[in-house]
């Protein structure tokens, strides 16, 4: 099982963000870490904190902890749909790319977080229009990557050219996650244009919700003349860990149940500032384990 750590709380003084996350970078190589990602948000999320807590921009951090790491894979999860047009999009991932080695994936979703949208002056279309929208984004993302510099004509966007120069380094392009459960819309999508799905993993329901989740992306898949094994099938692990170790014991027992049934990639939090703290930790309670699943 590949193992990545989201970074989700940047309640570090200013003077003391830069060296926090160099230091998250070298972590992340030392212990064997599969995929580091942040999230994309303006403001912290408010069950998680406060609106004016500390938050960074996801793709400078990004290219951030591209020159403070060298071999760990890159991404945010996951990328709000609403807050960049899809060629610049594809402009940003193609560099974190390049300058990474071939490091980078992308990781987006429909985006929800209505309040920062509203905050900034971001419009916030409903949500049949975001699905649209995030249709069309990865319509876009493919033929940016592709041979076909063409124009592009949807609904909501239209590209008169599709240049994307230079491409990215990674082969065939930076695989695509995309985030959420929706088993209508979200599911479809992955089955139609993405490499990976990424699911809520909570260890007090059990497997079962991510399962059935499964069973319903089998079926897009089947509907679509799809490999259902050619999809990566990940989780975010919502449950606390404690940079002290505590909650790992159930992590791993819930981890070693969601391999059995076809997860293949967990991406876990640190609840803490010092996200560096928490990487190694899981370099020594639990890598080996979960790299052996």
């Amino acid at each position: 099982m590949r193992v990545g750590v989201h970074v989700v709380d940047f309640d570090f003084p200013g003077e003391r963000l830069g060296p926090m996350m160099r230091e998250v970078g070298a972590a992340a190589d030392d212990v064997g870490l599969d995929n580091l990602s942040v999230m994309d948000h303006y403001f912290q999320l408010e069950f998680m904190g406060r609106g004016e807590d500390p938050m960074l921009e996801a793709y400078t951090t990004l290219g951030f902890l591209a020159a403070a790491s060298r071999d760990v894979e890159l991404q945010v999860l996951m990328t709000g749909v609403t807050y960049r047009y899809p060629g610049l999009l594809a402009k940003i991932v193609s560099t974190l790319d390049v300058l990474s080695g071939g490091r980078a994936a992308l990781g987006i979703g429909a985006a929800w977080y209505e309040r920062e949208h509203l905050a900034l002056g971001v419009p916030f279309p409903p949500v049949a229009e975001r699905f649209q929208r995030l249709e069309e984004t990865l319509q876009i993302v493919l033929q940016m990557w592709s041979d076909d510099d063409g124009p592009y004509e949807g609904e909501h966007y239209r590209l008169a050219e599709t240049i994307c120069s230079p491409q990215p380094l990674r082969r065939p392009r930076p695989p695509i996650m995309i985030g959420g459960g929706g088993e209508k819309k979200t599911l479809r999508l992955v089955a139609q244009y993405a490499d990976a799905c990424n699911l809520f993993a909570n260890p007090e329901q059990g497997v079962v919700p991510v399962r059935d989740k499964l069973d319903v992306l089998r079926g897009h898949c089947e509907g679509l003349g799809r490999d259902y094994d050619s999809v990566a099938k990940t989780v975010l692990y919502s449950a606390r860990i404690g940079v002290d170790g505590s909650g790992v014991d159930q992590m791993l027992a819930h981890a070693e149940e969601l391999a059995r049934i076809g997860v293949t990639e967990i991406h876990l939090m640190p609840h803490a500032a010092d996200a560096a703290q928490f990487v190694r930790m899981l370099g020594d309670r639990a890598l080996p384990r979960l790299h052996a699943l």
